[in-house]
């Protein structure tokens, strides 16, 4: 989940029950909490732990989170953003065992009307007195130990969802050519850095030259700006920075990761295996080997072992 913005609903949250609910297998590994931004990342986590037979109970950032999630879950609530003290409550009510954070959060909205926050108490409390900075990571774990104050563990989607996690090797057809090689290498300590700096995880390069960065607006817009900028032939990389906490900062990629590179003219993407979550694999080998375009996940090690 990235750190954001305001999301849209005053009020008491909307709960919402869905077919999982009552049913005896849901609740033999015990209730798993979601908290659940935008994308599709939620929905493939809620229906993982499903099928792992957990009970999962959503709480959803109205204007962010899909309302997809409604049909996995045996449990939704629909709540605002800055309701820290309320998503606390829900899942102490629901008796979760753990809560995963997952989905993105738009952060530039936050630039807009502060006011549309409407946070409770306990969100101005973190606000205000703890944060020493606005940045995601300090954001999102500053959440996690408000949480894990009330006894509520955080987990995170390698832990609980393996399966979602990018193996090493090539997703496509299409494997890195001799000069994509030479750009992920140049490319890929400058993104550790950047990730590093807190400032995004995706740079994209064009002959040994960074020509986008991303930045608040996310991956998908520095691609666009990347194959704007570069034409056809840039190689992207996106990476989490060292020692980064995967319970809230790991990338994700999936369909719409694909579109983007086949519009945009980015020519290659490399992941770090192990280290990124990638969604509906197949979907996006075949959207990719349709645009002619490579994905591959590789470790750093692999990286510097790669021909030159």
């Amino acid at each position: 989940m990235g750190a954001g913005s305001a999301a849209s609903g005053a009020g008491e949250p909307l709960t919402q029950h869905g077919p999982e609910a009552g049913q005896g297998a849901a609740d033999q590994g015990g209730a798993v909490g979601l908290l659940c931004g935008a994308g599709l990342l939620p929905v493939r986590v809620a229906q993982s732990l499903a099928r792992r037979g957990r009970r999962v109970v959503a709480v959803c950032i109205e204007g962010e989170a899909d309302q997809a999630i409604a049909g996995v879950c045996a449990e939704v609530h629909w709540t605002g953003l800055a309701k820290l003290g309320r998503w606390i409550r829900l899942f102490k009510e629901a008796r979760v065992e753990a809560v995963l954070m997952c989905g993105g959060i738009r952060k530039r909205r936050m630039f807009g009307s502060r006011s549309a926050m409407m946070p409770d108490w306990r969100t101005l409390k973190l606000w205000y007195d703890r944060l020493k900075s606005r940045e995601d990571h300090t954001i999102l774990g500053a959440v996690v130990e408000e949480f894990e104050r009330e006894g509520i563990r955080v987990g995170s989607v390698p832990q609980h969802c393996p399966e979602l996690i990018a193996p090493p090797g090539c997703l496509t057809r299409k494997q890195p050519t001799a000069r994509q090689w030479r750009d992920i290498r140049f490319a890929w300590p400058i993104a550790k850095q950047v990730a590093a700096l807190q400032i995004g995880q995706c740079v994209v390069v064009k002959d040994l030259a960074v020509v986008a960065v991303e930045g608040i607006d996310g991956t998908d817009a520095a691609l666009e700006r990347g194959g704007l900028l570069a034409g056809s032939g840039a190689v992207a990389v996106k990476v989490p920075k060292e020692g980064h906490d995967e319970r809230f900062d790991i990338p994700c990629v999936g369909p719409d990761t694909a579109d983007v590179l086949g519009r945009s003219g980015v020519s290659a993407l490399a992941l770090e295996a192990g280290r990124t979550v990638l969604l509906d694999r197949e979907e996006v080998r075949r959207k990719a080997d349709a645009a002619r375009v490579c994905i591959i996940a590789v470790t750093a090690e692999g990286v510097r072992e790669a021909e030159p």
